[in-house]
């Protein structure tokens, strides 16, 4: 998912479904927690015949992430909300499975959470999306399946990027 392209002092967003990635990984152990992966409707007997392998997969999304960043003229910036929960996995996931490891290094890397909390002047345990102004959240269903939740996030990063904080 590709949002837009920030240059340091002005924010061209991009459509966010015209550059999507997305694959469903064959699990790596048989650790899981079955609550979660409930949530997100996810067939682990599936994934287990289906899913692709993760070398594969997460070397294919470096090389999309990266093929994304030429165009643009930029480095690519993972962003989040809330960061922690998305980059822990995305991170190790790259570093363990992909060649050429993290797209986006070690730190580049945006917490849309903060980004709220410091454009709002709201302590970060008020920067949640039920006390954010409607305008900035995306108007699609929050389906926790991966892709629409990234193109959710990405709605929400292109709002807060270009949001004077009045609520």
């Amino acid at each position: 998912m590709v949002a837009g392209v920030f240059d340091g002092r002005v924010f061209t967003p991009f459509p966010p479904v015209k550059h999507t990635f997305y694959a469903e990984l064959r699990p790596i152990s048989g650790d899981f927690v079955p609550e979660a992966a409930a949530v997100s409707g996810l067939d682990r007997e599936r994934l287990v015949r289906e899913g692709r392998d993760p070398v594969e997969a997460m070397s294919e999304a470096g090389r999309w992430v990266r093929a994304r960043a030429r165009e643009a003229k930029a480095l690519p910036v993972f962003a989040a909300y809330p960061l922690g929960f998305d980059w822990l996995f995305m991170y190790w996931y790259f570093m363990r499975f992909a060649e050429g490891g993290s797209p986006f290094g070690h730190a580049r890397a945006l917490d849309m959470k903060t980004l709220y909390a410091a454009r709002a002047g709201a302590k970060i345990g008020d920067s949640v999306k039920g006390k954010m102004p409607p305008g900035l959240l995306s108007a699609r269903p929050h389906t926790h399946h991966a892709l629409d939740d990234a193109v959710e996030q990405a709605e929400l990063l292109q709002n807060l990027m270009v949001w004077d904080g009045s609520r």
